[in-house]
């Protein structure tokens, strides 16, 4: 599974990520008090797919360079 749960801190809400243990590009996205992380990769589109103001999925569209 390529997005990985991140861990919100209830009693602050805050979230914290070490971006120095992340390699190359990354994303996080927040909704409903949920916070997700995901690798993007090095040649494609990575596509938030929202519904009604909230995020319904996250779609990958790799490609590579001929």
């Amino acid at each position: 599974m390529r997005l990985q749960k991140i861990e919100i801190d209830p009693s602050t809400m805050r979230l914290e990520v070490d971006i120095m243990e992340q390699k190359g590009s990354f994303a996080i996205v927040v909704c409903d008090g949920k916070a997700k992380l995901t690798e993007l990769p090095s040649h494609g589109e990575t596509i938030i797919v929202t519904h009604q103001g909230k995020v319904k999925r996250v779609k990958f569209n790799e490609g590579e360079e001929f």
